[in-house]
């Protein structure tokens, strides 16, 4: 309670309530170390109040564990608490249950990013910190089959997010303490390297530290001295990584030179570089051009007494308190002179800069953490595969984006989804922290609706492809089918093949076309972009003009057995011909109905009913571009047609009359009402989709007998109803 006197009477009693609430959920828990449990949330907390947290996330800290290991509820908390408490803890909870497990090291960073974006609150970051600090002081009374996982984990993912946070003392000491756990043996040497060292150079240092001290007493500047001494794993690092030997790393010692103002940072350098020489190449101005995390020092190495390198960092007050606690510091420390706002707009940090901007005048801690209330990482979202792997997905990404972020293949046979082992519809949202298991079949194709829900230009591209591919392929059919039929209307049985001295002739013919080769020609005549009857004649004169004559018995069959429109040869439709054929909205057509079928320039064969108004006003104008279709015996799926459905305005008429389709087995696939609620009677448009003209003569028939239904008719389109 000693650490919080920088909290109002209210706000401690408060902390005292979540305190009690806290001790008596952990009554009878113990930790490895033997101690009661209540010991890890106190020291959580106490953590949390040297970086002067305010109450909320103190309170948060004490019940952090309460969520997961006492059976507390969330509502409970919200009860006791107020909402912000418990949405602190409930994102701490959530957090602890993300285990990085993977062994790929890009993976950390992903991690890391993952964890920052999760935290929709800086605090629960904070909390989480003070607590992993909490554990890894106390790592050695854990099992120690756990300290090489729970280490590794803290010196990739935790110190790494404590260093972002500009959290430098805990970014030092997560480090010392996992390198301890990780390397014990090579910890041990180096740390008895240091010692020698540190009573070797005592004397030096001293007498650095007077003469440094002289000097600006001499220049009468108010500065505080303070030596700094390089982290063990920080000096491992340096060996490991530039195969240095620990005599040769020079700049263990260090001292930083605090004073009053951004230009005094100058000065001062300029009376320590009078004082020793500087070692060229070992400036670094990081007041100028700040780091990412906020961090603002002046950087030089000097050639002190008998040669040895020491390292000076110089910086102001403010400066310092930023490195040292970071985020936490900056609601704290108050900036008083113009000097140092404007200083503050080059702090060079992307997302930390908004935060160093809120210059508090009340210095009130809630109005601070509405403006640190925000996603580290707003444009990505971090899921995980079942494998445990991270993948980042721009904000807004549903499941297909992520199905074609694994691989095209997974993508185009998506069939249906899980997230955290439920199912869930494909274009359902991500969120951070999801499990996405895409169930796949070789049947499934990809639907052309993805591309209305789908946000990542990958996923968009890949099914637009696979669209494409599917309409061509199937175009192509549709066409080798149509000149297949107008060659058998000329006399000849079949399409020659592209080979052998045929082979010449489809050359010649692709010439006089102008098509790159025979399956784009087959693509054109089945999009209607060439018409089968003339590409079908100048076939027929190249095979002539090679010695195939037409065959009499068939020409004749085929030429006065159907009616004169057959020049093209039929077509028999059964529905499965995909993107090559279209069904007439104006119409539309269902089996037994008679039909006609008209090849719009690069839109294939459209179908429209043999009594379609549009299709006459076509057929006026466009004859040759007709050709005969017909219904297969048994068409392989439904058909949508229209009714117009007029009935009396009362309660529960529209779900009589979905009732009455239903009970017809016609599926309903859109409904367009009228507005005329305050009308008596108003006209219902269904698009329902059926088997064939007798289950749609049922549906009316069914209508027609509903209470409040007055007529009921097929509506040919909006403008013609017959």
């Amino acid at each position: 309670m000693a650490k919080l006197d920088y909290l109002s009477p209210p706000d401690l009693e408060q902390v005292r309530l979540a305190y009690r609430f806290a001790d008596e959920a952990h009554l009878g828990q113990i930790r490895n170390s033997g101690e009661p449990y209540i010991t890890h949330p106190i020291a959580v907390a106490a953590q949390c109040a040297e970086w002067k947290l305010d109450a909320q996330a103190l309170m948060a800290a004490l019940l952090h564990d309460a969520l997961e290991d006492c059976g507390i509820t969330k509502t409970e908390l919200i009860e006791r608490f107020g909402s912000p408490v418990a949405e602190l803890v409930d994102g701490l909870t959530k957090l602890d249950k993300l285990h990085f497990n993977t062994r790929e090291e890009n993976q950390a960073e992903s991690f890391r990013k993952m964890l920052l974006a999760m935290a929709r609150d800086v605090r629960v970051i904070l909390i989480k910190l003070a607590d992993r600090t909490h554990n890894m002081r106390t790592l050695s009374d854990a099992p120690r089959e756990k300290w090489v996982r729970i280490a590794s984990e803290t010196l990739d993912i935790y110190a790494p997010i404590a260093h972002r946070l500009g959290l430098n003392q805990t970014y030092r000491e997560l480090q010392d303490l996992a390198f301890c756990h990780l390397r014990p043996w090579r910890y041990a040497i180096l740390s008895k390297a240091v010692a020698k060292a540190r009573s070797r150079r005592r004397d030096l240092i001293q007498k650095v530290q007077r003469e440094v001290e002289t000097a600006f007493a001499n220049s009468g500047m108010k500065v505080r001295i303070a030596g700094r001494e390089k982290t063990l794993y920080s000096i491992y690092k340096k060996m490991d990584e530039k195969h240095l030997s620990f005599a040769q790393v020079t700049d263990i010692y260090g001292f930083r030179v605090l004073v009053p103002s951004v230009i005094d940072c100058y000065t001062a350098l300029g009376t320590l570089h009078q004082l020793y020489k500087p070692v060229p190449g070992k400036f670094k101005d990081h007041i100028a051009i700040g780091k990412l995390n906020g961090y603002q020092s002046l950087h030089t190495t000097l050639v002190g007494p008998s040669g040895v390198n020491v390292e000076f960092q110089v910086r102001t007050e403010a400066m310092h308190l930023v490195a040292e606690s970071g985020i936490a510091a900056h609601w704290l420390y108050k900036v008083n002179s113009p000097q140092e706002i404007s200083n503050g707009d080059r702090l060079g940090s992307k997302w930390l800069q908004s935060l160093l901007d809120i210059q508090d005048e009340t210095r009130d801690a809630a109005e601070f953490w509405d403006h640190v209330k925000v996603d580290l990482f707003p444009d990505a979202v971090y899921v995980f595969t079942p494998k445990s792997q991270i993948m980042a997905l721009p904000r807004g990404a549903t499941v297909v984006d992520f199905a074609y972020a694994i691989h095209s293949n997974v993508g185009d046979r998506t069939l249906a989804a899980r997230i955290n082992g439920e199912q869930v519809p494909l274009r359902t949202e991500l969120k951070n922290g999801d499990v996405i298991e895409i169930v796949t079949a070789p049947v499934s194709t990809p639907n052309p609706a993805w591309l209305g829900f789908v946000r990542t230009a990958r996923a968009r591209s890949k099914i637009r492809h696979h669209l494409k591919t599917l309409a061509q392929a199937d175009s192509e059919g549709m066409g080798e089918k149509m000149l297949a039929q107008a060659l058998r209307a000329e006399g000849i049985q079949k399409l020659p093949d592209n080979t052998g001295e045929h082979k010449l002739i489809w050359e010649k013919l692709l010439r006089f076309t102008g098509n790159k080769n025979r399956s784009e020609l087959l693509t054109d005549i089945g999009l209607g972009k060439r018409i089968a009857t003339i590409v079908a004649k100048r076939l027929l004169t190249l095979l002539t003009d090679s010695g195939e004559k037409p065959d009499a018995l068939l020409l004749t069959r085929e030429r006065y057995t159907a009616n004169e429109t057959v020049s093209q040869g039929g077509v028999v439709l059964d529905g499965s011909e995909n993107a090559s054929v279209q069904f007439a909205t104006c119409c539309r057509p269902v089996p037994g109905d008679g039909i006609v079928g008209y090849l719009g320039r690069g839109e294939g064969l459209i179908v429209h009913a043999e009594d379609c108004a549009v299709a006459r006003k076509l057929k006026n104008k466009d004859s040759e571009r007709f050709i005969s279709v017909e219904w297969s015996d048994e068409p392989v799926r439904t058909f949508e047609t229209e009714v117009l459905v007029t009935v009396a305005n009362g309660k529960g008429v529209l779900a009589r009359v979905a009732a009455a389709l239903a009970a017809a087995e016609a599926d309903i696939t859109h409904i367009d009402m009228e507005d005329e609620a305050a009308q008596d009677a108003a006209d219902l448009r269904f698009i329902i989709a059926v088997r064939d003209l007798t289950q749609l003569d049922a549906a009316l028939r069914n209508l027609r007998r509903t209470p409040s239904v007055l007529k009921a008719q097929r509506a040919k389109s909006a403008q013609q109803v017959s």
